[in-house]
């Protein structure tokens, strides 16, 4: 596995070794020493979850207060554009993101790590998104930004004329200068 940093520390791109042929391919999606080699991060994740959404469904921008997750995500079908925001007011880079595409064909992971804000927006027809968490999911504690938040000014890589699907949840997303943030 081919593991890079990407422009905010403790964000790691994942690119898994395929082999492939005419029957299909195999890949490792997960080693756990493999990833604390490549990342000087030890996990121990606790949850799969796997979602399902249509073209233009916007998801994010979704951190727990309590029981903050860390994240390894990847997409089994389709394609997103993932993001994720450093909410650390601690950290230099508070208030930074870094998107990637992760799709079924480059077969990319994104580790993001707790104290981090994450979301994706589907590109395809539909997608297929999986991550592993290193906490519980704690509803009374998640927290969400806007999307548009104007100061983080992220570029979701919309195409044209796609305005995107959101939840209540999400719609309602708070200001990033209000929003509460880690320390």
């Amino acid at each position: 596995m081919n593991i890079t940093a990407t422009a905010l520390a403790d964000v790691y791109l994942l690119e898994p070794k395929v082999f492939g042929d005419a029957r299909g391919f195999f890949y490792e999606s997960f080693n756990r020493k493999a990833f604390a080699e490549g990342t000087g991060v030890d996990v121990d994740f606790v949850q799969d979850n796997h979602s399902r959404s249509v073209r233009g469904v916007l998801r994010g921008l979704h951190y727990q207060m309590v029981q903050p997750q860390g994240k390894l995500v990847r997409v089994a079908v389709g394609e997103v554009y993932d993001v994720a925001v450093d909410l650390r007011r601690s950290s230099p880079q508070f208030g930074r993101w870094v998107g990637v595409h992760l799709s079924a064909d480059n077969k990319r992971q994104l580790w993001v790590p707790p104290g981090f804000g994450h979301g994706f927006v589907v590109l395809s027809e539909s997608a297929e998104f999986l991550y592993k968490t290193t906490d519980y999911y704690a509803p009374a504690h998640e927290r969400c930004i806007a999307w548009n938040d104007p100061d983080l000014a992220i570029d979701w890589q919309l195409p044209a004329g796609l305005t995107p699907a959101l939840s209540g949840k999400d719609a309602a997303g708070a200001a990033f200068r209000s929003a509460e943030v880690y320390a």
